[in-house]
């Protein structure tokens, strides 16, 4: 009897163990169908500024640690500041190959993001990558390249949607740009795409590879919770608008000059304050204006990388930033001054979701680890609500959602919160669940992250996520099986992406997940 104790005990203790390494050797057909797949960013400066790999050793050995946690990929900038920066079409791929094969190595799969913009100047950013230096060049003699506030302070952070048809960087317009490097891309890493390596291209489309303004910008003073500013002052967008209005017969409007500052509220604005020219016909012409603009910005790159990319066995993705402040005000003024024109009676980004179907891409949401109850009452901010509207915009159009955290977070509640998200109505046992996001990607390998205690809680989190199932080498598994990538579908017209901004209500979240790293 006491050999049976003790063998046991010896047993609890063993899949303790294997639970909190998250190696618990589970497989069931149907929880796997509920399998949530979980990558993870690699550090911002893993490729230098000067396009070297810089600590290839140090980074094995954290990729191993990765695998065998049963993480299933890594996410990786891929920055054209390093890439293209010693002259236009001079491209050197070599360090990034280096990491790739690296990555390959230690069994993980690839998420590959075509980063047009500068790193430094957003939350997180440790390290400075500019735009290519020749770019730059061009921005000093014609300085309307780059998005422009109403004060006319520039940011360098990404050209202007403005000038994505302008044929002056050396007779190259910013979308030939775009496109030219995502073909050269393909080119020279056709080898990684052939093996199923590289699984995502995410097409940077703005500010931190965002599908937005650089409405709220930490390099010129902004600090949350401020309502952000408009970025469209420059002379080709200020033009595009001039040209707009006068089409709808009002060539007397003017760009907003009511609308405040970065550390404004909307109380404190003429444009955004209650019964504000928000709600006039002036105003309403304006913000669908801006908020067209940054779709069609959107809809043109996605073209580009569908055509540089098509037949490869590879998903698209862009990324749309989880701007939750000012979420609970009639205004949505944050949301507003960066492009997603999203109010109480208009959905801002189901027809981001709409415009992403003919492109067969993924919609990749941020803040999926906030909570209502973490924010500060004085910012109005709804990060649940948010994110329960912009996936449920996804399904209701039939696309893939994915996610990330929008902060680096070490902890059960935000683990928990992010394990809801992907699965908002829990594990179905007996197959597939009602919804389900197509993959999470974990804001970012550090030194902090693999500190042992906060590393135990993420193996138990990644464990969760692929719902107590072992790590699944095979998509198929999970229904994760990528053909090779159609050709875009015939653009869609404005006004039928507009339909959806009718809004629909979300899809019932449960209040807590059946999944908890701590339950």
């Amino acid at each position: 009897m006491q050999q049976l104790l003790l063998l046991y005990s010896f047993f609890v203790l063993y899949k303790k163990n294997l639970l909190v390494s998250g190696k618990m050797s589970t497989s069931d057909p149907n929880l796997l169908l509920n399998y949530v797949p979980v990558y993870v960013m690699l550090p911002l400066g893993v490729i230098t500024v000067d396009n070297v790999f810089q600590d290839p050793d140090g980074l094995k050995k954290q990729l191993l640690q990765l695998r065998a946690a049963g993480v299933d990929g890594v996410m990786i900038d891929v920055w054209w500041g390093i890439i293209e920066l010693k002259g236009p079409k001079k491209y050197d791929w070599g360090a990034y190959r280096s990491l790739f094969k690296l990555v390959q190595e230690c069994g993980l799969k690839l998420q590959a993001i075509m980063s047009f913009h500068q790193c430094g100047g957003n939350v997180g950013d440790v390290v400075n990558i500019p735009l290519p230096q020749w770019v730059l060049d061009i921005g000093e003699s014609d300085p309307d390249i780059f998005y422009t506030n109403r004060s006319g302070t520039r940011d360098k952070e990404y050209l202007s949607i403005g000038v994505d048809n302008k044929p002056i960087f050396q007779g190259r317009t910013a979308i030939q740009i775009y496109s030219d490097y995502m073909k050269s891309f393909r080119e020279n890493m056709a080898d990684f795409l052939e093996s199923g390596l590289i699984i995502d291209i995410e097409v940077g489309t703005g500010p931190a590879g965002e599908l937005r303004y650089p409405s709220y910008p930490q390099n010129q003073g902004w600090v949350f919770p401020g309502i952000g500013e408009f970025q469209c002052y420059d002379k080709y967008l200020k033009a595009d608008f001039k040209a707009a209005a006068a089409k709808a017969g009002h060539s007397e409007w003017e760009l907003p000059d009511d609308a405040g500052v970065y550390n404004d509220i909307p109380e404190s604005t003429g444009f955004f304050k209650s019964n504000g020219t928000y709600q006039t016909e002036k105003g309403k012409f304006f913000l669908t204006w801006y908020s067209n603009t940054l779709l069609n910005h959107g809809d043109q790159i996605l073209a580009e990388a569908n055509k540089a990319f098509v037949g490869t066995t590879v998903k698209l993705a862009i990324k749309v930033s989880g701007i939750h402040w000012w979420y609970k005000d009639e205004s949505h003024a944050a949301e507003l001054t960066a492009g997603y024109y999203n109010l109480n009676d208009r959905d801002g980004y189901r027809p981001i979701a709409k415009m992403l179907t003919r492109h067969h891409a993924i919609l990749n949401f941020t803040c999926l680890e906030m909570r209502d109850s973490e924010q500060s009452s004085n910012a109005k901010s709804a990060p649940q609500e948010l994110v329960q509207q912009v996936l449920s915009g996804g399904w209701r159009e039939h696309i893939e959602v994915a996610g990330e955290n929008a902060l680096s977070r070490y902890d059960a509640t935000a683990y928990n919160q992010i394990i809801l998200n992907a699965r908002p109505n829990g594990v179905n046992k007996n197959g597939p669940p009602k919804l389900r996001m197509y993959g999470v990607t974990y804001l970012r390998l550090s030194d902090d992250l693999l500190q042992k205690s906060n590393f135990d809680l993420f193996k138990k989190f990644v464990l969760k996520m692929h719902a107590d199932q072992d790590y699944s080498e095979d998509p198929k598994n999970y229904n994760h099986v990528i053909p090779p990538l159609k050709p875009s579908g015939p653009k869609i017209p404005i006004e039928v992406i507009l339909q959806a901004t009718k809004p629909i209500a979300p899809f019932p979240w449960d209040s807590e997940t059946d999944r908890k790293v701590d339950g």
